[in-house]
């Protein structure tokens, strides 16, 4: 039976930021990853020698000073990632039935002036959005990278509505579609979604935005190489599937090889469901995971990945989301008739030339419940499984019908096309871990606002949790949940005020 200080149940950021810190601390850490590829939603993949990216598609906050530069200059990733600013308009919002293309920009002057030029009644309205956004997001200590505890401010802050934020704004509802635009980063629902949310999510990509030029596997390539250095280890292709609780604490895990390991300490970085899932004790009360068990969870989606004939389709260092007006809180409340009610458009940075696209990601909103034919089935890389001629034909008909939506817009696009490839939420789900596919864990709730919101402590004593369940999904949200786990498990949380000055 192998030993260890710590032993990290899946290799997400937040699994990955938690071991840096810990191995670096003088911790003796092993981590586990039931797939063959590291990174959770950082993972990439290679078709037609074009880089596609598995869930990042571009990150924000990395200028000097911002706070997920900070996090990587002291992670020591900045000098080693190569890197991308986008367009000052970085995301670009495209309305059924307007030719105009509205620009979401980086930089809060940039945004303002931009959008003011197609708004020009709004310019207020523009600016109280703008100084909204900044506010909330100084009452969330940790995001700024201040050890402090959020006080009364947050807490009101998460009690605000996303949606009756914006429609009280203006009365423009191309202003709120276009301010909503972008929701598709957080799955934003108009009955559910806190501001505070949408704030820290928009945020960081207004600050300013970028892309990993060769994918977002540099950043887990980095961090791992960095956790290998400090005298740890990490396994690929094994999974846990029991945590074996003696006298109150867990003692040791137990892969599906057979492997025990045991640890002083146990971090999960799967989702937490399934973490109780594989832990029997009574100090999990049965009401504990019946809540857990019960929560609603954010939609799951349709991928179609393109690689373009060479030298035919324009790169642009933007992206696009399109929706229709006035769907733009309740996307996922599609009918096969008219699906897609929104999509987004994400480039692959491209290898040869800057003038042309490589590749493309088309992403939209997909059920679970689509998928349930083949809901028994299983195909990973690692474990290669086909789902079936009825299972292609399905993933075909979606995929043109996608497809033709975006010649909508897109005229020429079908003429680039060389070949595409397509993931339903059974591949989001059999890739990361989680029950139904869905993009950014449990739904987070403006009328309910601490549900949702999990501590890293469990009620084991020393079982911690890791990942996007904790506060916030996405690259710096889970970065900033490996900070928080790590000074729980440690009691101490120095090395903040560190990566701050970094």
């Amino acid at each position: 039976m192998k030993k260890f200080d710590v032993l990290i149940i899946g290799s997400g950021m937040g699994g990955l930021v938690c071991a840096n810190i810990l191995s670096r601390e003088g911790y003796r850490v092993c981590m586990v990853e039931k797939n063959k590829q590291l990174g959770g939603c950082l993972q990439i993949f290679v078709r037609n020698k074009v880089i596609f990216d598995s869930g990042v598609h571009y990150l924000g906050g990395l200028d000097k000073g911002q706070n997920l530069y900070q996090i990587f200059k002291w992670l020591g990733l900045m000098d080693k990632l190569e890197l991308e600013r986008m367009d000052v308009g970085f995301d670009r919002v495209l309305l059924e039935g307007d030719d105009k293309i509205y620009e979401i920009s980086q930089g809060y002057e940039s945004f303002i002036k931009n959008l003011t030029r197609d708004f020009p009644e709004e310019g207020n309205a523009i600016r109280k959005y703008c100084n909204t956004i900044r506010e909330i997001c100084d009452y969330f200590p940790m995001y700024r990278l201040q050890t402090e505890t959020g006080g009364k401010e947050k807490l009101e802050a998460m009690g605000i509505s996303a949606r009756i934020f914006i429609d009280q704004l203006t009365q423009n509802k191309k202003l709120r579609a276009v301010l909503a635009g972008n929701n598709m980063l957080y799955a934003g629902a108009g009955e559910q979604t806190p501001l505070y949310v949408h704030a820290l999510i928009v945020n960081s990509y207004m600050e300013s935005a970028w892309r990993c030029v060769n994918g977002g596997s540099g950043i887990t390539n980095c961090l791992a190489a960095n956790i290998r250095a400090n005298g740890s280890l990490i396994l690929r292709k094994r999974e846990a599937s029991q945590l074996i609780v003696e006298d109150g604490l867990v003692n040791h895990a137990i892969l599906k090889d057979g492997t025990r390991i045991t640890a002083k300490y146990f971090v999960s970085n799967t989702n937490p469901v399934k973490t109780f899932r594989m832990t029997e004790t009574s100090l999990i009360r049965p009401v504990t995971r019946k809540r857990l068990e019960n929560m609603r969870n954010t939609v799951s989606s349709f991928i179609i990945n393109i690689v373009f004939k060479p030298g035919c389709f324009p790169y642009v260092k933007h992206n696009y989301y399109w929706l229709r007006p006035g769907s733009e809180w309740n996307m996922e409340a599609y009918d096969q008739e008219e699906w897609p009610l929104g999509y987004a458009i994400y480039m692959a940075p491209p290898a040869r030339s800057s003038e042309y696209a490589d590749g493309m990601t088309i992403f939209a909103y997909m059920r679970y419940e689509e998928v349930l034919p083949w809901a028994s089935s299983f195909n990973t890389v690692a474990y290669q499984h086909h789902r079936g001629p009825e299972y292609d034909e399905f993933k075909r008909m979606k995929a043109e019908k996608l497809l033709g939506k975006v010649q909508e817009k897109f005229p020429g696009i079908r003429n680039c096309i060389k070949t595409y490839y397509t993931s339903t939420p059974l591949s989001y789900r059999d890739y990361i871990g989680n029950d139904d596919g869905n993009l950014y864990g449990t739904i987070k709730d403006y009328r309910d606002p601490l549900a949702a919101l999990l501590a890293p402590k469990t009620k084991v004593p020393n079982l911690f949790l890791t990942g996007q369940s904790l506060n916030l999904h996405g690259i710096l949200g889970t970065a900033i949940s490996g900070l928080i786990t790590a000074a729980a498990l440690m009691g101490r949380n120095d090395f903040i005020e560190k990566i701050r000055n970094a």
